[in-house]
């Protein structure tokens, strides 16, 4: 299979990497708007095709599939544009800046028989899967509640801009940052928020927001905080799970760590290659949708982050507990 990369900044190395680890499939185009970024992604790829408007790329029949890394507010037209085309979708998280925007790409995917998946890396770093198993083999118990604490950093300039226009990004630190900590508290938590209450922060004269804190309650009774926080003392990147029998850690400077009856032990070292692969079995589980498989990350629980975040948002501008509706979308 051949891919079309959009959007040379950011991750896209680790997409470029993770098809030239994997069998069946490549890296075919690359397009950006920043030709520079565009060529040097290409020459990562092994000399492949540049282009500055995807719609060029999709008709070129260079590619089968496309991974979108771009903007938020773009992921709606350039997958269904992509569904048009015929092309198999891996679009980055967010999955869009608005449910309405969530439900047009799974519309037009299914309508398009194609496939669609939403890069929800967390499932994948091996911190995070190290814990999962650690819970799912029962050892701890169940799950009663989960803090999650993040840092990151708004300043201006220590980002490209886009990430500063609410219009752009759909927000600041929360859809960005919090997206992760949503996805993967609702992975350990094992359920759907039905109560939002949340706070954010604008400093450093930003448009978006730089900080947020999220309080969850999940349909199962699972409790959940989350806190992002922009510039701190020391960087955070923490998943606490607490269970029934004991107390998990995952993170991935630290890797993952468990707690029981006062006796901690190490059931992961951090890997330098940690972040690479996770983004090859990313890849390596886009492959398996295409071919009929059931993605790892369910369309509806990407959804619901992006339910859950501008529910947040809501939450704050009202300063008020916001009630989440438990039907799930039948598009999903």
């Amino acid at each position: 299979m051949r891919i079309g990369l959009i959007g040379a900044g950011a991750v896209a190395d680790f997409h470029i990497s993770a098809a030239q680890a994997l069998e069946g499939v490549e890296i075919g185009a690359v397009c950006d708007l920043d030709e520079t970024a565009a060529s040097r992604a290409a020459d990562a790829a092994g000399g492949v095709p540049v282009y500055a408007d995807y719609r060029d790329m999709h008709a070129s029949g260079l590619v089968d599939a496309i991974v979108v890394n771009t903007p938020h507010a773009l992921h709606l037209p350039m997958v269904t544009d992509a569904a048009a085309a015929g092309l198999h979708v891996l679009v980055e998280k967010p999955m869009a800046t608005s449910l309405a925007d969530c439900d047009a790409m799974v519309r037009a995917c299914q309508e398009a028989g194609v496939a669609l998946t939403v890069g929800h890396i967390q499932h994948f770093m091996p911190d995070k899967r190290a814990a999962r198993e650690l819970i799912d083999s029962g050892e701890l118990g169940d799950v009663v509640m989960v803090r999650d604490y993040r840092s990151t950093d708004y300043r201006p300039g220590s980002r490209s801009d886009w990430f500063f226009s609410k219009q752009m990004a759909g927000g600041g630190a929360l859809i960005n940052i919090g997206g992760h900590c949503l996805d993967r508290c609702l992975w350990f938590g094992g359920g759907r928020a039905t109560e939002v209450f949340a706070s954010t922060a604008h400093r450093f004269d930003t448009e978006v927001e730089t900080d947020g804190n999220i309080a969850l309650r999940l349909d199962n009774g699972v409790g959940v905080s989350i806190s992002v926080v922009s510039d701190p003392p020391q960087k955070s990147d923490t998943l606490l799970v607490v269970c029934e029998r004991g107390v998990v850690i995952a993170d991935p400077r630290r890797g993952t760590i468990v707690q029981v009856d006062g006796i901690s032990r190490v059931v992961r070292e951090p890997q330098p290659e940690d972040i690479q692969s996770a983004f090859t079995a990313q890849m390596a589980d886009f492959l398996s949708v295409v071919a009929g498989g059931e993605p790892e990350v369910p369309l509806e629980h990407a959804r619901h982050v992006v339910e859950l975040v501008i529910s947040s948002y809501r939450s704050s501008a009202e300063k008020r507990t916001i009630e989440v509706s438990r039907q799930r979308a039948t598009a999903c």
